[in-house]
């Protein structure tokens, strides 16, 4: 039986925990209060920017899926958590001496700082100018120097149960402008978590991995067409003027080299992703 430990098990790493448990695989859960993992997962308590190896640590880790979640936009915390901690993971797998099979690392699109709404892949330049960005490259780099044989996954922004910002946001009163411009780029979460199960259901096949993959839906969509959409459904109106969303950037991010890979997205556009979520 296959053993993957999903190393900062929340809401992501909960539902691909399901699907591989599906699967018939063992899975194993780590985070700083594992109790609250369901049924059916391995728990192992650990505090990732902690370098003490957990006490519960298994002997046998064929797979391992690397997806912490800061919570806030801080370098210093970023560093502690997506480099400190990765750091921290690959020491005590060093230590077991049973490499795994494959790593996915799960970083971000945020990564790209491309903002004319330039198409970007897998191979744009990922040069954002924030304090954050340059820490995930980072990140990247550690996870695809490793010695273990590595994929990135670059997420763009996530939405779904539980996920609902952008509707609250709506719902409250949002000014979104139609110009410029402004593209985004996201994944519902149930299809992020199809696409990290995709990917290690292919590894496990022995199909060669590619270095990265951009995890996003099929289209990237100008933030006043995705508010105004959802306004309609809401029964509100988009306001003239005020509160706007905190938006960076502006790119449109390709799924062409996932979807190559086998992978199809549950919900191809926000319009089946959002539908879901508003019954």
């Amino acid at each position: 039986m296959k053993h993957l430990v999903i190393a900062g098990c929340g809401d992501l790493g909960v539902v691909l925990g399901q699907r591989m448990l599906e699967q018939g695989w063992q899975v194993s859960g780590l985070r700083r209060d594992p109790s609250v993992l369901p049924e059916g997962f391995g728990r192992i308590a650990a505090d990732l920017t902690d370098a003490q190896r957990p006490a519960d640590w298994p002997a046998g880790v064929d797979y391992l899926v690397y997806c912490p979640a800061a919570g806030r936009r801080d370098a210093d915390l970023y560093r502690r958590l997506y480099v400190e901690g990765l750091q921290h993971v690959l020491g005590w797998l060093r230590n077991s001496r049973q490499p795994p099979r494959h790593l996915l690392q799960v970083s971000s699109t945020a990564v790209y700082g491309q903002s004319a709404g330039e198409w970007v892949t897998e191979n744009s330049a990922a040069l954002a100018d924030t304090p954050t960005a340059p820490v995930l490259i980072e990140a990247e780099d550690v996870a695809l120097r490793s010695g273990i044989p590595a994929s990135v996954v670059r997420l763009g922004g996530i939405y779904g149960p539980g996920r609902t910002r952008l509707i609250e946001q709506v719902r409250n009163g949002l000014h979104v402008p139609a110009e410029p411009v402004q593209y985004t780029n996201r994944i519902h979460r149930d299809d992020a978590a199809g696409l990290l199960a995709h990917l290690l259901l292919q590894a496990d096949k022995r199909e060669l991995l590619a270095p990265c993959y951009l995890g996003v839906d099929d289209e990237p969509a100008p933030l006043h067409e995705v508010a105004q959409w959802l306004a309609e459904r809401l029964g509100v109106a988009l306001l003239d003027e005020g509160v706007t969303a905190n938006r960076v950037g502006s790119k449109r991010c390709s799924n062409a080299l996932a979807r190559e890979s086998g992978w199809v997205p549950q919900y191809p556009s926000y319009r089946e992703g959002y539908s879901s979520m508003l019954g």
